[in-house]
């Protein structure tokens, strides 16, 4: 075959969440920081693009959504290409491994948790450098853009953001299972584009892109505070991503495929 089946793809990313653990943590730090940066700079060209044409969208708002679902996934795809690591979608890989007890609790959790901290770095080096110390996002239709979307994010109900994040990470983390089918680079991209495009055009919340938007609007001076991005948005999404990718992908096709 051409492309890896869906039992290939088990083995595959269980093994990748095992070389994880092995990696010194000097090195992983990067490769965790390069994930930040990688799906920030998939945000700024959302907000560049989908920002940028506020005429059609204020007659099409499905429209633009699709645009930013579009483009979006260029994040993902420089990841898994490029070579980075990403906590959302260590939330499905590192659980393979564990449930097959090839790793432990604490290596689990010292993956996940190194992860989350330099994505969060990387996404503010963009957030803060790249995009607004440039002035990309410092003027209209950019700024309005991304102030309404980061306000509309930080005004919601808990649970709702708490359902969105897992259905965010159930798709983003399929789309690196899908990735895993490939075996060019074009087959990669498409495998991972199709799931992350649908969870951008759908609205959910994943909790590492929000680490670029929400900062973005804070330094770019919406009417936002630290602790209303994280205890109004953070929190809820990196619940509902840990979920959403550890249980709907990284336990239902562990059993389905590495169980014994």
């Amino acid at each position: 075959m051409n492309y890896n089946s869906p039992k290939d793809i088990a083995l595959l990313f269980s093994a990748t969440g095992i070389n994880k653990t092995k990696t010194p943590i000097s090195k992983f730090i990067v490769l965790a920081f390069l994930g930040g940066t990688f799906i920030a700079f998939g945000g700024l060209l959302t907000v560049i693009v989908a920002g940028g044409i506020p005429e059609i969208g204020a007659g099409n708002p499905g429209l633009i959504k699709f645009v930013a679902g579009a483009l979006f996934p260029v994040g993902l795809i420089m990841v898994s290409v490029a070579g980075a690591d990403l906590f959302t979608s260590d939330c499905a890989g590192m659980v393979l491994p564990y449930m097959s007890k090839q790793i432990n609790f604490k290596l689990l959790a010292k993956v996940l948790i190194i992860s989350y901290i330099f994505n969060f770095i990387g996404a503010q080096f963009i957030a803060y450098f790249m995009a607004y110390q440039t002035g990309l996002i410092s003027s209209d239709p950019w700024i309005s853009y991304l102030h309404h979307y980061s306000e509309a994010k930080v005004n919601q109900d808990f649970y709702k953001i708490l359902l969105k994040g897992i259905g965010a990470n159930w798709l983003v983390c399929l789309g690196t299972w899908m990735g895993y089918a490939g075996k060019d680079i074009m087959s990669k991209s498409i495998g991972i584009w199709i799931p992350v495009m649908l969870f951008v055009t759908l609205g959910f919340e994943h909790s590492i892109a929000n680490m670029f938007f929400i900062p973005a609007a804070i330094y770019s001076g919406a009417d936002i505070s630290w602790g209303d991005f994280i205890l109004n948005n953070l929190t809820p999404a990196t619940i509902g991503n840990i979920i959403g990718g550890s249980g709907f992908v990284g336990c239902i096709y562990w059993y389905i495929y590495l169980k014994d």
